[in-house]
């Protein structure tokens, strides 16, 4: 019920009895209640150990009125001449009467009260004066300091210091000795009509009261069906915060955290007045309570009343004096709201706990609680709902279950708790534990009573040993009606201060400094040490006066800085997050172009924390990511360059981030990347908070909106940016990954993290000292010091606790007091090893190396105190220069003293002497106490010397997961995973970390160089000197990578070895060796242990129990203060939890508060309330964060640099001789001399290096023969990185906003529409009907003609010969493609320079979806089904054929029209899918011919103004290489052409691509094309770049087996076989297997031929690929065909591959064969293979054998092929 920790159940015994009891008593009404009480608590059991608290020494004794000794005689001093002496007023002749001053306005001093004074002369009146709080009694009578300090009220005289001395000014005129207790009665107090009036007596002989803490409850029906609405209020004193008024804020996280609370945030912040609490009742007229006059008087502290059921009575009187809180209402409302699964299926047996339920629980769970614990609403939230799982378990099994009409359970037999039973059984529960819960419910006629009754019982102290009343009303025809009122003082003290917000809570601390409160407790544990400072020796010790000089020449320690490197885990991070990048890009919402931009910017903002802008700073600078993207000179030292880049959220971030946005605006082509660093820090919205910088600045419609700005969330708390209503996607999360797994090094980081689950590990050891403990002694003497000072604030009381230890503990430890042994007993055992640790690690090490003892007091008014407090003792102790005090205050900069600063830069031979520390990564083994402020940490890292962590401060009100891990984070350490931690956890220890990306932490605290530890070497003096500092730290050095030389001696063996596995358990447990030089350091010995952490008491027990999850209590806390549950219904969090998983749970169970930025993210009418562009990095504090998004951006901008680069296949033309021909300027081929040049038969594509050369008579072939194997071309083949010109062509992940029209894309990002079309053609050599499909889309319907009747697709428009613009290409472009629908260039637009252009894509027809889906915008031509399995050829013939067909049909209609026939134009464009980029010959270059990129439009409309281009069956470009020209630089020439093809469809009718080849195909075909007499041409002027890309492909060749399916090893000579045999069948087609067989197995088919030019294999009417060792001579049988001459050439081998009818006998006698030259008939079938053989005559000159027939590895229902081999006679 308050954000403090509840206990566990101290006796399983007592849970026994009280279920026997109750099950007893029930059955005469044969109710039995269902057995829950047992399971409603944790299992183990923990006995609680309650540390006595010291009771009031100080107790004043002086009154002796009731003795039996006769009164002292009391002569009063005269008063002085001219004074009044009338009775009742002052000396000064003012009224003192409370008759007379009851209506007047009186001032009274903060920390003063109004009391009645009795005077014997006015037994009838009341005297008005004004005391010190201090010097008054509590409500027990105890407390009161001696003395006294009051105010005259009447003439306003100040400063009396003794009571006799003011008795006489108030004309008292006594007879007996003046004495406070006798004289000052009663308390005073304004009652509700201002009137000053008397209340209750002043307790002086310990009659105490108790503070009161009030729970309600009553049942009203509401809207929700079968439920109560619960009304839930605290009431409980506030005695910590007495002197500044109630809180004027309620503790955000105690507002209703269901949608179902009828109490709105603002009713819960408004102040506990009596108008405030008057919202709280019904509108019925309801019983008033008085609140006794001066109840905050006699009790100090103010009542605290939760409300639960029912309304709240109206209270009266002094309602200022009642805190009023509606936690518990809350965790009713929540609970008694049922889930919406249990109510789709009308009425439903599963109905919530009954009120009745509610209270017993409550009560059961109140009487389990230790009398130190403070009650838990999380604890009570989930027993109830354990107790209705277990009440309706059957039920909720069944609603689990597929629900059928025919069957459902019945309700539970059992009755439910009625009302009569309740106050039976509520007495029965508290009546174990005596009267630590009382139970009011006899005689009480209503709520008001009830509270009336409770305020006489705490006025007659009847509630001394009471800490929770409850108080319940039932009556017949009634709701059950409760309210609980908690009187325990330290329950009250807990529940009063976490009301408070951690920055309310600091503004009272600064309240109660500023207005002296404190300053009777600072005097009183001054005094616990007065004296020693009368002990303290004059001269200090000799080794603090040394100057840093001198300690440099005692030793030769140094520090030698190391190169930075990025941590493979960081690497790997780095990565994960480069990986979300492009999956935004990548995804179809087109939300980020990377292909667009070509350089990264970044800004850094971080918490307004200036160590922690500095740390950024240092991060950024020495990481090197500036000179990697440009922004800083490779020489450049300077860190005032990398401030540019770090922003802190302060009011002057507005300007930098508003520039950004400028010139964000003003850059398309520049990404922007905004980092913000801890980003878990001010979440609030704009809209309630003028300081919401993050929401105004990062969440703008600006930044949001801006295509090129990424936002990177860093944080180590993700939780409060995962609600429901968060603008994050769960898909752009990133979570630091596990480093071991099993115990295994995953990264090989050789380092290991300790975070929290560690620390929990070692405190169940038992091995050693417990890395995570608390201080008994500490923790006795601020309880004791609480009761003693109630009205302050617990963080006052122990942070003077501590820093009084501290300064007696140097008393102590520094031996300069004579009697120090007698000190020890005011301070502690955990704070003397502190300080002695501290004092003896400089002392003992020659370098003068220390550690680190930080102190976390978040009040930054406190802090400053502790810091003026410790330095005046360590200077009266003469130990200045023994340590450091430093003060860490996020506003301002790091401050430490000269000669600290010297130290330092003499361990770092720094030569600047301006150089300052400026984080604390640079006080790396400087002895120094680091007092940390702030209300939460910023994003500092401490150093690796950091030994003692210290938060005893540190209290209760930061119970929420997020505020309480965030300083537990401070500790967090990477260790070396070779000196394992102290307590290294098993396998199944992790806290939160299955997945090891579980407990998250803080940001910004990238450790630079934790991986490596320090490393101890020897060096000689003469080799310390080093470079000075500015030139021995390069960009990527880190200050904590330190190794330390060490003095002469030389160490033991394996000196180093022993150092990484030597463990440290506290200072000087090792004594030091001369002959080890590093034993002597405590630091060198200490820096692989993780640091030693001081928790409170409170805070102990919260983190190291378990809930029933066996994951830590503290994960089931809110997770942040800004968000709330959404449901009671959640489960618990799961131990095996992953981060993924954690995080679906916190967005499927909190929402933000309305004070939250994410809070408004779900009314900006959007079906998807996410910012595509946001990621979010979360990891564990400590762990290399900043270093990991550091990497990120440097690898971004290498990606964005290669993104505009890609490879391009580099290869020269091989086997070249050029002639030159035509003029070198030659703009267009002349016919004519391109007819009297020789056909270059000889293949120049470097891609075809390892293919069978074509014969040439003219041509020589090179000695060398070190072919390559097909296979290993692909991986081999040379390429050169170039950058991406401007008229590219792209593949799907380019959208940049000119192509969105171009892709298909509208601004809502849909899809155009598009209409599937059929076409029918019927070609001779297929023998039947030809059905294609057109997917055309409506945008490029105008490019088709279609029938006026039915729409049907008639022929594709082709455009006249004499046509010409500007701004189109004649020619249809028609792109073959495979497997390449994401990384095939089919985006021409910037290629085309934005000209008009027809673009078809031809698909196999089992990728026409996913081509659809990814190119929305493209034509696409789909194959028929019998091609799906076929190769290029396929295509390209399909394509030639339909574009003849298409020919004719336009000319046709060109003919209906009246237009000519022959006018139509008839060449088309053959494009590879990887074309990238385009080149041009500048010829007019002064250093030569020239490239430069030109577009493909520029190309196509020179080509197509070629005067005789009609003459030219083909034309092509040359592929580019980066060394330019080969040859003589002819601009033209008659050759083989790939890849970019100008095709006459109209010359080459009769030429037809072979539509079963897979290799070779465009060898085939120009060789049959140039043998038909058709001119083939080569524009030598322009090249072609083709891109590389390894996916997809018609040569991507996959030869699997028919069974398994999957790629199988199988060689060549597997690919055939005999037929009929047995075989292994492939499922690969026929033709492949026969082009790939007589590939790599020629020479053994073709033995003869193997390396012999001169005699090659006469191929007929086809050229197939037989390896690069056998030539090839193609002859075509077609009549007057063109061939080369054979006269005179011996052939060493005939094939003949499907011949035809021309192929005649009389054809093959023309050509002479070598003795036992091979022949091979290839054939469709053996049917055709023995007719062929027949029809050519072969048998007359060609032996046969039956072994010599073979077929394909194919089955018979894949057709495969057979051939014949046979053997020259």
């Amino acid at each position: 019920m308050g954000n403090s920790y509840a206990g566990q159940l101290r006796t399983t015994r007592f849970e026994e009895v009280l279920h026997n009891s109750i099950e007893a008593s029930l059955r005469s009404n044969t109710v039995v209640p269902r057995p829950v009480f047992s399971q409603l608590y944790l299992e183990s059991e923990q006995p609680l150990a309650h540390d006595g608290r010291t009771e009031n020494d100080d107790e004043d004794d002086e009154d002796g009125s009731e003795s039996n000794s006769p009164p002292i005689p009391y002569q009063m001093k005269p008063p002085p001449e001219g004074c009044c002496t009338t009775d009742g007023f002052c000396q000064a002749g003012r009224d003192l009467r409370l008759s007379s001053l009851a209506s007047d306005p009186l001032d009274v001093p903060p920390g003063f009260m109004l009391v009645g004074v009795k005077s014997p002369s006015l037994p009838e009146s009341l005297l008005v004066c004004a005391m010190d709080r201090c010097f008054l009694p509590d409500e027990r009578g105890h407390n009161a300091l001696l003395g006294f300090s009051g105010n005259c009220i009447g003439c306003g005289e100040k400063g009396f210091r003794y009571f006799t001395e003011f008795s006489n000014h108030i004309n008292l005129k006594l007879s007996t000795q003046p004495k406070k207790q006798k004289h000052l009665k009663y308390h005073l107090h304004r009652n509700n009509q201002g009137v000053l009036v008397k209340g209750a007596p002043i307790c002086w002989r310990g009659h105490g009261k108790r503070w009161i803490h009030v729970f309600h409850w009553s049942n009203w029906n509401c809207k929700f069906k079968n439920a109560n609405t619960l009304c839930n209020l605290f009431l409980y004193p506030a005695g910590s915060h007495a002197n500044a008024g109630p809180p004027k804020k309620r503790h955000k996280g105690w507002s209703p955290e269901s949608s179902a609370n009828s109490l709105t945030e603002s009713t819960l912040k408004t102040p506990p007045s009596s108008s405030a609490l008057s919202t709280l009742s019904v509108s019925a007229p309801q019983p008033q309570v008085q609140v006794i006059l001066s109840l905050l008087t006699v009790f100090i502290c103010l009542p605290l009343i939760n409300t639960g059921h029912g309304p709240l009575p109206q209270l009266t009187g002094n309602v200022n004096e009642v805190l009023v809180s509606s936690l518990l209402q809350s965790c009713y409302l929540s609970s008694q709201t049922l889930p919406r699964v249990y109510q789709h299926y009308g009425p439903s047996p599963i109905q919530p706990l009954s009120t009745e339920m509610q209270i017993l629980l409550t009560v059961y769970y109140l009487v389990q609680l230790g009398p130190d614990q403070v009650p838990l609403i999380e604890d009570l939230e989930q027993i109830f709902m354990r107790s209705w799982r277990e009440s309706h378990l059957s039920e909720i099994r069944q609603y689990q279950q597929p629900q059928t009409p025919h069957f459902s359970l019945p309700p539970q037999s059992q009755q439910p708790l009625t009302p009569s039973q309740l106050p039976w059984l509520a007495q029965l529960a508290a009546s174990s534990c005596g009267e630590g819960v009382v139970v009011l419910e006899e005689k009480i006629g209503s709520l008001a009573q009830g509270l009336q009754q409770t305020f006489s019982r705490l006025m007659e102290g009847r509630l001394e040993n009471t800490n929770y009343v409850v108080i319940i009303f039932t009556a017949p025809g009634q709701e059950t009606q409760s309210c609980v009122v908690v009187t325990g003082k330290h329950q009250c003290r807990a529940l009063a201060e976490s009301m408070y917000s951690p920055n309310e809570g600091l503004k009272e601390i600064n309240h109660q400094l500023s207005t002296g409160v404190a300053q009777e407790l600072i005097h009183y544990c001054n005094s616990l040490g007065q004296g020693a400072s009368a002990f303290l020796h004059p001269s200090p010790l000799s080794s603090s006066q040394e100057s840093a000089e001198e300690r440099s020449l005692k030793t030769t320690y140094k520090y030698s800085i190391e190169w930075r490197k990025v941590r493979p885990i960081q690497l790997a991070v780095a990565r994960k997050l480069l990986s979300h990048v492009c999956a935004i890009a990548d995804s179809s919402t087109q939300n980020l172009d990377l292909g667009s931009f070509d350089r990264v910017s970044f800004l850094i903002l971080v918490p307004p924390s200036e160590v922690t802008f500095q740390q950024t700073v240092l991060h950024l600078w020495s990481s090197g990511v500036l000179q990697e993207l440009g922004s800083l000179d490779q020489e450049c030292l300077s860190q005032r360059e990398a401030e540019r880049y770090v922003v802190k959220m302060d009011q002057n971030a507005q300007a930098r981030i508003d520039s950004l946005i400028q010139e964000a605006q003003s850059n398309s082509s520049t990404l922007y990347i905004l980092v913000h660093d801890h980003a878990h820090w001010d979440i609030n919205s704009s809209s309630n908070s003028d300081s919401a910088l993050v929401d105004q600045l990062l969440n703008s419609r600006e930044v949001r909106d801006a295509p090129n700005i990424l936002i990177l969330h860093v944080t180590s708390f993700p939780f409060a940016l995962q609600t429901q209503y968060t603008r994050i996607s769960p898909y752009n999360e990133i979570h630091w990954p596990s480093a071991f797994s099993n115990d295994v090094d995953l990264y090989h980081e050789k380092t290991r993290y300790f975070g929290v689950s560690e620390l929990l590990e070692s405190t169940r050891s038992g091995s050693n000292l417990p890395l995570l403990r608390y201080d008994s002694s500490f923790e006795s003497m601020a309880s004791a010091l609480e009761e003693r000072f109630p009205k302050l604030h617990s963080a006052v009381i122990r942070t003077t606790v501590l820093i009084q230890h501290y300064c007696v503990a140097l008393m102590a430890a520094s031996s300069k007091i004579s009697s120090s042994h007698n000190l020890h007993k005011h301070t502690s055992v955990e704070t003397l090893e502190i300080v002695q640790s501290l004092l003896t690690a400089a002392q003992q090490c020659p370098a003068h190396h220390g550690h680190m003892v930080l102190l976390r007091i978040p009040s930054l008014a406190l802090a400053a105190w502790a810091h003026r407090r410790l330095s005046r003792v360590r200077r009266q102790l003469g130990l200045d220069e023994s340590f450091e005090i430093i003060v860490g205050n996020p506003n301002q900069a790091l401050s430490i003293g000269q000669s600290f600063t010297d130290q330092i830069k003499t361990w770092l031979k720094i030569q600047d002497a301006d150089w300052v520390p400026q984080t604390y990564l640079e006080l790396e083994s400087l002895p120094c106490i680091l007092i940390l402020s702030g209300a939460e940490p910023l994003g500092e890292s401490l150093p690796r010397s950091l030994k003692y962590c210290d938060l005893r401060v540190i209290s209760c009100s930061y119970l929420q997961r997020t505020t309480l891990e965030q300083e537990l984070g401070l500790a967090a350490y990477l260790v070396r995973a070779e000196s394992r931690p102290p307590h290294n956890p098993g396998p199944g220890s992790d806290l939160l970390e299955s997945d090891a990306e579980k407990l998250s932490s803080t940001d910004n605290e990238e450790e630079e160089g934790q991986e490596n530890a320090p490393v101890i070497q020897n060096h000689p003096l003469s080799q310390t000197n080093s470079q000075p500092y500015t030139q021995t730290l390069p960009q990527h050095q880190s200050l904590s990578q330190v190794q330390i030389p060490h003095p002469k001696p030389q160490p033991l063996p394996n000196t180093q070895s022993r150092r990484q596995h030597s463990k440290s358990t506290s200072s000087g447990s090792l004594s030091p060796r001369a002959s080890s030089p590093h034993l002597s350091c405590s630091w060198a010995r200490g820096v692989s242990r993780p640091p030693s952490v001081l928790l409170s008491r409170a805070l102990y027990d919260i983190i190291t129990a378990s809930d029933s999850s066996g994951l830590p209590r503290c994960t089931s806390f809110l997770p942040h203060m800004s968000v709330a549950w959404a449901s009671s219904f959640r489960p618990l969090l799961s131990k095996m939890m992953t981060c993924t998983e954690q995080s679906l749970y916190y967005r499927q169970w909190t929402v933000p508060r309305s004070y939250h930025m994410d809070s408004k993210n779900r009314t900006e009418g959007r079906s998807d309330n996410f910012h595509t562009r946001r990621l979010l990095l979360s990891g564990p504090p400590q762990v290399g964060k900043t270093g990991a998004y550091l990497h990120f951006l440097g690898i971004l901008s290498r990606m964005l640099i290669r993104l505009m680069e890609v490879d391009i296949y580099d290869e020269e033309d091989i086997n070249y001789k050029g002639v030159l021909y035509h003029p070198p300027n030659a703009s267009w081929p002349n016919p004519d001399i391109v007819r009297t040049m020789p056909f270059d038969y000889t293949i120049h594509d470097p891609k075809y290096d390892d293919i069978s050369s074509v014969y040439n008579a003219g041509y020589k072939p090179s000695a060398e023969g070190n072919h390559v194997r097909q296979e290993d071309v692909y991986l081999r083949r040379r390429t050169s990185r170039i950058k991406l010109s401007k008229y590219a062509a792209y593949n799907t992940y380019h959208h940049c906003e000119q192509c969105h029209q171009y892709l298909g894309f509208n601004p809502r990002y849909q899809m155009y529409e598009s209409t599937l079309h059929a076409f029918t053609f019927t070609h001779l050599l297929l023998g039947e009907e030809i059905q294609l499909y057109f997917i055309i889309p409506k945008s490029k319907e105008h490019y088709f003609s279609f029938s006026q009747s039915g729409g049907q697709l008639e022929s594709m428009r082709l455009p006249l010969t004499s046509d010409w613009s500007p701004d189109c290409i004649k020619s249809p472009i028609f792109t073959p493609t495979t497997g390449r629908h994401e990384h095939g260039l089919f985006n021409l637009y910037h290629a085309m320079d934005g000209a008009s252009h027809l673009h078809i894509l031809v698909v196999k027809e089992y990728e026409m979806a996913v081509y659809k889906k990814y190119w929305p915008n493209h034509i696409m031509l789909v194959l028929p089904t019998v091609f799906n399995g076929a190769g290029i050829g396929a295509a390209h013939f399909l394509i030639k054929e339909l574009s003849y067909h298409n020919l004719e049909l336009e000319r046709s209609r060109r003919l209906e029209g009246g237009g000519p026939a022959g006018d139509v134009w008839p060449f088309i464009i053959l494009a590879d899918d990887s074309c990238v980029m385009w080149n041009a010959v500048d010829l007019d270059a002064r250093n030569g011919p020239v490239e430069h990129a030109v577009s493909l439009k520029h190309i196509l409309q020179h080509m197509e103004a070629c005067p005789d281009l009609a003459h030219y069956g083909l034309c092509g470009i040359r592929k580019w290489s980066s060394r330019g020209l080969t040859g003589q630089g002819e601009p033209f020439s008659r050759g083989h052409l790939h890849d970019f093809l100008l095709l006459n469809v109209d010359r080459s009718q009769n030429v037809q691509y072979d539509q079963n080849r897979f290799t070779c195909h465009d060898v085939d075909f120009t060789l049959r094309l140039h043998s038909a007499g058709l001119l083939i041409c080569r524009f030598n002027s322009f090249s072609v770049m083709k891109k590389q890309i390894a996916i997809g492909g018609y040569r991507t060749f996959i030869i699997k087996t028919k069974t398994t399916d999957v790629p199988t090893s199988v060689g060549p000579s597997q690919y055939i076989c005999a037929p009929d045999s047995k075989h292994l069948f492939l499922a690969t087609p026929a033709q492949l297997l026969l082009e790939k067989y007589l590939q790599h197995t020629s020479q053994k088919l073709f033995p003869l031929s193997t390396k012999n030019y001169t005699h090659p294999v006469l191929s007929v009417d086809c050229y197939l690929n037989l390896g690069p060792e056998v030539t090839v001579c193609f002859v075509s049988s077609r009549p007057h065909s063109v061939n080369i001459s054979t006269t005179g050439l011996l052939f060493s081998g005939l094939l003949l591959c499907f011949a035809d009818s021309f192929v005649t006998p009389v054809f093959l006698k023309k050509f002479t064969f070598l003795k036992g030259a091979t022949l091979c008939v290839i054939s469709a079938d053996r049917s055709s293979l023995r007719q062929t053989v027949g029809r050519l005559e072969l048998e007359e000159e060609w032996r046969f054998r039956l072994s010599d027939e073979f077929q394909t590895a194919n089955a018979k229902e894949d057709r495969p092929l057979f051939f014949l081999t046979g053997k020259h006679i």
